[in-house]
């Protein structure tokens, strides 16, 4: 039996022939079933044959895997010279990225970020931002209401006034969200992304006009990472005065960016805060905007198509 174990050419073979031996029925597993009739002697020899015959069969088969193996190895290789497979990761939405920058950038310059309510009263995004329910400038926004009397929120300059309750003055902040409005074109969505920036400091620190026109250029030419042609128009808003537009020279065109201003006296009294001894500047835009823009992307609902193959392919 031994010699037959060591002639064997394949596993297939050994396994076979293990099976016979060793298996449910086979010649071993019978002649051990009886060991309990058998003398000492018979015993200790059958127990010698069955320890041989298990060694022998181990060591036939780790000499056919190695066998298997260098054959294997003689045969299979590698190429290292051939590309990798091309692998699927992972990045960033491009609007996410845009609010990282945005964020980084402002929170270099001392703001702090603050988030707050979707769904949001009349007094927190109309009437503390010296919007009343008689004020002409709520014809401005076409809201989303809510049976209840809440309202989408139209603007994120809501989050400055819980700001300003929450915390008081001085304060250095700007809030993000997404902002609402019945708007639907190549560039407005219904749903969009909005950023505003509040600085309200003691009068003696003279946060003045040039302070925010300087804060403005600085973030847009440090998120655009260049040089920029900037225009400043006079404007409206209820919330500030005076009240500015602001445009960059884009190629050859004028584009409209943000719109900011000096906080209304009004706004910092709703807030408890005495115009007296306290001014301040704000300025609030679409990061959704500068998104297209950066990513020169002339739709702006292909942001939020959820197309995958877009995003594969748009090089973000």
């Amino acid at each position: 039996m031994l010699d037959e174990i060591k002639n064997i050419n394949t596993l297939e073979e050994l396994q076979s022939l293990y099976t016979s031996v060793f298996g449910k029925n086979g010649s071993m597993t019978v002649r051990l079933k009886e060991m309990s009739k058998m003398q000492d002697s018979e015993r200790a020899e059958l127990n010698k044959e069955n320890t041989a015959l298990r060694d022998a069969f181990k060591t036939r088969q780790s000499e056919l895997e190695t066998a298997a193996l260098n054959q294997k190895l003689k045969t299979e290789f590698i190429d290292v010279t051939l590309d990798p497979e091309p692998k699927n990761h992972g990045t960033l939405h491009p609007l996410t990225e845009t609010l990282l920058q945005i964020g980084g950038i402002l929170e270099s310059l001392g703001f702090e970020m603050w988030t707050g309510p979707e769904v949001e009263d009349d007094w927190h995004n109309f009437t503390a931002l010296n919007t009343p329910s008689y004020h002409p400038a709520r014809d401005m926004q076409d809201s989303f209401f809510l049976d209840n009397g809440n309202v989408l929120r139209t603007q994120t300059s809501a989050i400055q006034i819980r700001a300003m309750e929450s915390t008081g003055v001085p304060i250095k902040m700007f809030g993000v969200g997404r902002t609402y409005r019945k708007e639907m074109d190549a560039t407005h969505s219904p749903m969009f992304g909005q950023i505003e920036g509040l600085y309200v400091d003691k009068i003696d620190a003279h946060i003045t006009m040039s302070d925010l026109v300087a804060t403005i250029r600085t973030l847009l030419e440090r998120f655009f990472e260049r040089k920029l042609e900037m225009r400043i128009r006079p404007s409206y808003f209820p919330f500030t005065e005076p009240s500015i537009e602001v445009d960059i020279k884009w190629g050859e065109k004028w584009l409209e960016i943000m719109g900011a201003g000096m906080v209304h006296p009004n706004v910092l009294r709703n807030c408890g805060v005495n115009p007296d001894e306290y001014q301040g500047f704000a300025f609030g835009f679409g990061w959704d905007r500068l998104a297209m823009l950066k990513f020169n992307l002339p739709d702006i609902r292909q942001f939020y198509d959820g197309d995958i193959r877009w995003l594969k392919n748009s090089g973000f």
